[in-house]
């Protein structure tokens, strides 16, 4: 057993030299993102309530009732009200926990209505509603509002609440920026919803949790979070650019499925602000952006070599 117990002493030498530097759930960031670190922390705990002294249980009683140590045999027993309530009372306690702390998470970071972000500072000001359309595999950006669209680049400012408004070609894909943003999934011919705000400039990066085909890995996007200025003027230089993003060149040269090596950003002047939900009756309609055999071959040969990219200028 004394060898046991040092074993045991040098079991936390083992995590060491393990960082969280490189674990984007363990920064978050702004009201959205704190608020599910904070409830994964909870719920984490919680498990581990059940986890490591069932873990323990599997050590101790083989050792302890191994034929070898001539343990005590009792073939008349029945009952046992401390094993009772720890089998029963004690589980039955945290699942109503959870569930309290589940459902609590659920409504105060609900990305349709978002009631965390009541009582952030940029609150009193209008948000930034920004439309997401995702295609294999790229993500398209549409500003409304703005009448701007950038191809995998989301930039956004600093202080203001930002409202996504998103839906698919014809894949479904999932949503995340780990920081900042919960995971919403996007699908074709439905409209899905997610909103954050981050108080200061930063960037992150986005991705889809849902895998989607030859172009997974390198369907990835910028989330830039500038100063009020910045954005304005990043703004201006955007419809100033004489790419237009129609609802013809959107489904001729940017749906159809291709790659976008190092997630090359693109922007466009918005000449159609009804393109989102054109395509969201696309999909209803059965509208399909088929992926080509020869596509497919072509990114797996040239995995890890990161050609030219395939997106739309």
């Amino acid at each position: 057993m004394r060898h046991w117990r040092q074993l045991g002493l040098l079991a936390p030498l083992a995590l060491a030299g393990c960082s969280t530097d490189n674990i984007r759930l363990f920064h978050p960031d702004g009201v959205m993102g704190g608020l599910e670190f904070h409830y994964t922390l909870w719920i984490t705990g919680i498990m581990l309530l059940i986890i490591v002294p069932t873990l323990l249980m599997t050590i101790i009683f083989p050792l302890r009732y191994h034929h070898t140590r001539n343990a005590k045999y009792t073939p008349d027993w029945h009952f046992s009200a401390p094993i009772e309530i720890l089998a029963w009372v004690i589980p039955l306690g945290m699942v109503v926990v959870l569930a309290y702390m589940s459902v609590s998470a659920i409504y105060r970071i609900d990305p349709w209505t978002a009631p965390a972000l009541a009582s952030a500072p940029g609150a009193a000001q209008p948000p930034i509603n920004v439309q997401v359309i995702t295609t294999d595999w790229q993500w398209v950006f549409i500003y409304p509002d703005q009448k701007i669209a950038t191809i995998d680049d989301l930039v956004v400012p600093a202080g203001r609440r930002i409202n996504l408004t998103m839906t698919s070609t014809d894949v479904m894909n999932g949503f995340y920026i780990p920081q900042v943003a919960p995971m919403v999934d996007v699908m074709p011919a439905m409209i899905s919803k997610d909103a954050f705000e981050i108080d200061h400039p930063a960037e992150f990066t986005g991705f889809s949790t849902d895998f989607s085909g030859a172009g997974f890995s390198w369907m990835q996007f910028k989330t830039r979070i500038v100063a009020q200025s910045d954005f304005d003027a990043w703004v201006k230089s955007v419809q100033a650019n004489p790419d237009q993003l129609t609802y013809g060149v959107f489904t001729q040269k940017i749906a159809p499925a291709q790659v976008n090596y190092g997630a090359t950003p693109s922007y466009f002047s918005v000449a159609d602000t009804g393109i989102f939900g054109k395509v969201v009756m696309d999909a209803m309609n059965g509208k399909t952006y088929p992926v080509p055999d020869s596509l497919t071959k072509s990114v797996a040969s040239n995995e890890g070599e990161a050609p030219a990219s395939t997106a739309a200028k």
